[in-house]
């Protein structure tokens, strides 16, 4: 009984702890790379990463014309040139994360025929994440991120969310969670 509790607690730190440097990062951390670069509106490319997929989604979530990838294989962003895509950056025990993923959902069902929702799952086991995909209905492609896809977006806490238009362009972020006013100023921005 000892020795669960001492891991509990074990457990409880460590997220402590990744919080702490969470919100260090978003207070003092510089921005940099592409999340500087979309907000000073310069439309920087979505970069050419690879992710692993963790998640499919539901039948109708992914762009018709476009061959599904299956949990495990490889997926790039730069690849998904010609439909517009929101990438969200999230794990299962941000809370903020937890709030936005009801909007996320209804907003990627709302949006499939238009645009492609990527989920990108960092620091985050995955039994965890795939828990928390089910618990909110995630009808969306969903990938695991690593520290280069962090570095390489320039995120610098969770959520993040950027909006890439048909030209792999970047053409915003949102720092922190969504909202339905967000979401439909980003959605509704045109067609591009």
């Amino acid at each position: 009984m000892r020795l669960a509790t001492l891991v509990r607690l074990a457990a409880l730190g460590l997220v402590a702890a990744l919080l702490a440097v969470l919100v260090y990062r978003l207070v003092r951390g510089p921005r940099s790379g592409i999340a500087q670069a979309a907000k000073a509106h310069r439309e920087p490319r979505v970069p050419a990463t690879g992710f692993r997929v963790l998640w499919t989604g539901g039948a109708g979530a992914w762009p018709s014309g476009l061959t599904r990838p299956t949990v495990g294989t490889s997926l790039r962003l730069d690849q998904l040139r010609g439909y517009r895509l929101v990438v969200n950056f999230w794990a299962s025990w941000c809370e903020p994360c937890r709030r936005e993923a009801p909007l996320l959902a209804a907003a990627a069902r709302r949006q499939r025929a238009h645009v492609a929702f990527i989920g990108v799952d960092v620091e985050d086991l995955a039994s965890d994440a795939r828990r928390f995909l089910r618990r909110h209905h995630v009808p969306y492609m969903v990938v695991r991120g690593g520290d280069s896809a962090v570095s390489r977006f320039g995120v610098v806490g969770l959520p993040e969310t950027f909006y890439v238009d048909r030209t792999g362009r970047i053409q915003d972020v949102t720092e922190g969670p969504v909202t339905p006013s967000i979401l439909e100023h980003e959605l509704g921005a045109g067609s591009s």
